[in-house]
């Protein structure tokens, strides 16, 4: 399997000097013999889903997530999203909780984040495969290179990106960005797990202003 080959072409090009290709051709190895061998979560056709519904040039913010849902339904290529009719985790309650209080968006009764896709929103995942029933089993394979490459070449990109990272995995990853036309806004993980340091941040208010202050068109957060 050559992962570059099922990218849409804008990202096979941004993403290229970013990707070791001896690496990348490991981990598409093992992923073809994941998908072969195992039920491997999101569906082969959904795993480049946030790539192709969120070209570079009009991705304005990256919402970063680990690993995808590993449960029956859940994941179809976009990070903290899960398909119309799947009952929404406790995550994406808090998401939508903190929406609500941020920007006044009612909490939507579907979890799926493809509205916030299509307006630019890059909702990545660290690793972008998993196991059924086993959260993490991909984690390590060469899949946190190929993510890191993404974060890189937005950072190397001219206009304004504003990343989101919630919870101490994602908050390393502010290392990879440097370009000083982009804005990090960190926050704490929205797992209900974590008892502070997501409710009250306002990431979405902020997003919209680093972005309105980057000259660059605001999201609309109602997913609907």
């Amino acid at each position: 399997m050559n992962l570059p080959d099922l990218l849409p072409a804008e990202w096979r090009d941004e993403l290229a000097p970013f990707l070791d290709e001896k690496a990348t051709a490991s981990l598409g190895a093992f992923v073809a013999a994941e998908y072969a061998a195992h039920t491997i979560y999101p569906p082969i056709e959904d795993l480049f889903a946030a790539y192709r519904l969120c070209p570079p040039a009009e991705t304005r913010v990256l919402i970063l997530g680990q690993d995808p849902y590993h449960g029956p339904g859940q994941a179809h290529g976009l990070s903290f999203s899960v398909r119309d009719g799947v009952r929404i985790p406790p995550s994406l309650r808090n998401i939508f909780k903190e929406l609500a209080e941020d920007v006044g968006v009612a909490p939507p009764a579907s979890g799926d984040l493809t509205g916030w896709a299509r307006q630019g929103v890059l909702l990545l995942n660290a690793v972008l495969t998993v196991r059924a029933g086993a959260a993490a089993s991909h984690a390590g394979k060469g899949w946190e290179a190929f993510t890191d490459a993404t974060i890189r070449a937005l950072d190397a990109r001219d206009e304004r990106v504003v990343f989101l990272l919630w919870g101490g995995y994602a908050r390393k990853k502010a290392a990879l960005i440097t370009n000083p036309a982009h804005i990090v806004l960190e926050a704490g993980h929205p797992s209900p797990l974590n008892r502070e340091g997501f409710r009250g941040v306002r990431p979405f208010s902020a997003a919209n202003k680093a972005l309105a202050d980057g000259g660059r068109p605001l999201v609309d957060w109602d997913p609907r």
